[in-house]
C-alpha cells in the first residue's frame, strides 16, 4: 500500500504501545494519535519509545495523561508529545491550577527538564517561548461542573482548546449510559460553541456517523475517529461474520 498524505484532524485511538496498529494507521492517512494513557496500557518506559516512533512516522500526538497531576503532565510533554489531554477537570479553579504544568513560567509552572525537548542541548528564552506556543493543553469536559464553566476554562492563558468526553458527561449528568441522544448533543453543542468563541480548538472523540458529522459540521479542530479495539473487534467479526455466513449455506 502507498503511503497517503497524512491528514492531522483525523486521530486514531490507541490504548497500548502497538506498532503496526500505529503503521497502518499511517498507511491509510491518519495523522494524529490519541495515546489513552489513562485507561490503557502504557508504562513510562513504552511512552519514552513510542511517542518518537509516532514523531517519526509524521504523527501529531496528543497524550491523555494519567491523572489531573504534573508528574504524568509533564512525563508526557518531556518524552515529545505534542499536546496534553487533562482527563477529570471539574472546574475553572482545577483547570487553571492543572493546565499550568503544561506551559513554562511565568505563563505556567511547567518544570525545565534537559534532553530531548531541547534536542540535548541549551535552551534560551526564545525556546521557552516556542515551546510554549507549539504545546497544546488542552482540559477534557466530562464533569458537570467544567461543562458548567467551560467559557472560564477556554479563556485561562494555559489552555489551548478542550477535548470532550462525551461518555463520563452523560453519567455525571445523570443520562446514564451515552447514547448519542439529544441532550448529549446539546452538550457539545454548548461546548463547540463556547471553543469558537474563545477562538480555540475543540476535539471530540467521534466513533459513529452521526457523531463524525457533528463534529465536523460543529468546526472540530481534530476528531478521534475509532479505538484501537474496535477497529480490532470489527475486524475480526467481519472475518467470523464472513465465514459463518459461507458455512451456513454450505450446510444448506
Amino acid at each position: 500500500m502507498n503511503k497517503r498524505t497524512l491528514n492531522s484532524d483525523f486521530a486514531v485511538w490507541l490504548s497500548d504501545p502497538n506498532f503496526a496498529a500505529a503503521e497502518i494507521a499511517q498507511l491509510i492517512g491518519y495523522g494524529a494519535a490519541v495515546l489513552d494513557i489513562e485507561h490503557g496500557a502504557f508504562g513510562l518506559a513504552d511512552l519514552e519509545r513510542f511517542i518518537p516512533f509516532l514523531k517519526a512516522l509524521g504523527f501529531d500526538v496528543l497524550a491523555k495523561v494519567l491523572a489531573p497531576e504534573r508528574a504524568p503532565i509533564q512525563q508526557a510533554l518531556d518524552f515529545g508529545a505534542d499536546a496534553v489531554v487533562i482527563p477529570h477537570i471539574d472546574g475553572a479553579a482545577h483547570a487553571s491550577a492543572v493546565c499550568a504544568f503544561a506551559k513554562f513560567p511565568s505563563l505556567g509552572d511547567r518544570s525545565l527538564a534537559g534532553g530531548r525537548t531541547i534536542g540535548y542541548g541549551p535552551y534560551s528564552d526564545e525556546w521557552l517561548a516556542a515551546e510554549d506556543a507549539r504545546i497544546r493543553c488542552y482540559p477534557m469536559i466530562e464533569h458537570a461542573g467544567a461543562l458548567a464553566e467551560v467559557d472560564a476554562i477556554l479563556e485561562l492563558p494555559t489552555v489551548d482548546g478542550v477535548f470532550v468526553g462525551p461518555g463520563d458527561l452523560s453519567v455525571r449528568r445523570g443520562r446514564g449510559a451515552y447514547a448519542r441522544q439529544a441532550d448529549d448533543f446539546a452538550d457539545q453543542r454548548k461546548i463547540a460553541h463556547a471553543a469558537r468563541g474563545a477562538g480555540k480548538h475543540w476535539i471530540m472523540p467521534a466513533w459513529s456517523e452521526d457523531e463524525k458529522r457533528f463534529a465536523l459540521d460543529n468546526g472540530a479542530h481534530q476528531l478521534a475517529l475509532i479505538m484501537q479495539h474496535d477497529a480490532l473487534r470489527a475486524g475480526l467479526s467481519r472475518a467470523f461474520d464472513e465465514a459463518t455466513a459461507l458455512s451456513t449455506k454450505g450446510q444448506a
